[in-house]
């Protein structure tokens, strides 16, 4: 008797896991992802000849809500037209029920991948700056991504920032982002119940991923749940990307360490920014992800930033910082002038 290997096995599974996608125009290559509700494949469009990415719901998963979600998803991204936000080609239905969605197939790093190579404190802050950009489209939209994380964003090949998996993103109530008359996408053979949009799931589950989850939203207060959530998930992200650590569980300010604490080289206010996102308490974060970007700016920029009070000494640290080349340029000419007394007296 010939023995399969476990390698073939492997392979076969694989191949009779993947979804059947003859009718479409769209040929698997290989699996790039799998996450709970969906697995991502890159795959080739035998129309325009291009490489694709496709998120395809997970057998298992198969239900009415679960489709909902993944429609919801493609919906989001489809209208959210952002350089930052991955654009969706197409949706549809594969013959046994499972919703698929094809995107730009983005090659790239994530950003925790990306942290790990050791760019510059500022160039961090530059593609962190991209980030809350993309989510304050989003939040102008009426959508809070309420899963943000390094996980899940992307840095293309040329630098290029991309905030993926909208797949939990909540609509505000009072958002103009899907009327009313058209909440669900239309698929043939079948019509799709309305999720809420109040930001519960169907059986009530907190959302998010632990650690960068606002304190209100681990607590599945979803009332709560706006753009300062997602203020405080990108607040985490500004405590990693300057650490490099990503902070642990904290129920208040004193069971965290300060972004200083892990390299004196972050600068004050840097850290005043980070631990401003981060609040406990929701009322003292930025009120929107605009906000927080207008300070990062201000940091690249070397001007005071709004969550920082600055002192004189602390003024002029910035101003010394901000002028390193005329205050080198002055100190260069009066040595010289120095030197020549000097030697013209002898």
């Amino acid at each position: 008797m010939k023995w399969i290997s476990d390698t073939k096995i492997d392979h076969l599974r694989a191949l009779a896991s993947q979804p059947d996608l003859s009718a479409t125009k769209y040929t698997i290559v290989k699996e790039l992802a799998r996450g709970g509700m969906g697995t991502v494949y890159l795959a080739e469009d035998t129309e325009l000849a291009r490489q694709v990415a496709i998120k395809v719901l997970n057998p298992e998963v198969v239900d009415e809500d679960d489709r909902q979600r993944m429609l919801r998803e493609a919906q989001i991204i489809a209208r959210l037209e952002h350089p930052g936000i991955v654009p969706v080609h197409d949706v549809g239905m594969l013959d046994d029920g499972r919703i698929y969605y094809a995107m730009k197939y983005v090659r790239g790093r994530r950003l925790d991948e990306y942290v790990a190579q050791g760019d510059s404190i500022n160039d961090r802050l530059r593609k962190f700056q991209a980030v809350c950009d993309a989510v304050a489209f989003a939040h102008s939209n009426g959508v809070v991504h309420r899963d943000l994380k390094p996980q899940n964003i992307m840095i293309g090949a040329f630098g290029e920032v991309l905030v993926l998996d909208w797949g939990v993103a909540k609509i505000l109530r009072n958002a103009q982002f899907i009327s009313s008359e058209d909440q669900t996408l239309k698929l043939p053979r079948r019509s799709e119940p309305e999720e809420p949009t109040d930001g519960r799931t169907a059986n009530g589950t907190v959302i998010g991923t632990v650690n960068y989850m606002a304190p209100e939203q681990a607590r599945g207060e979803t009332q709560l749940v706006d753009e300062r959530s997602d203020v405080y998930s990108l607040g985490v992200i500004l405590y990693f990307l300057l650490t490099k650590q990503p902070p642990k569980p904290r129920a208040d300010y004193a069971d965290l360490r300060r972004p200083r604490e892990f390299d004196s080289k972050i600068t004050k206010q840097a850290e005043a920014v980070c631990l401003k996102a981060m609040s406990i308490d929701r009322s003292r974060r930025y009120e929107l992800a605009i906000d927080l970007s207008a300070d990062i700016g201000r940091l690249l920029d070397g001007e005071p930033v709004s969550a920082y009070r600055e002192g004189v000494v602390d003024k002029l640290g910035r101003w010394l910082s901000k002028n390193r080349f005329l205050v080198l340029l002055v100190l260069t000419y009066l040595l010289m002038r120095i030197i020549l007394l000097f030697t013209s007296g002898r």
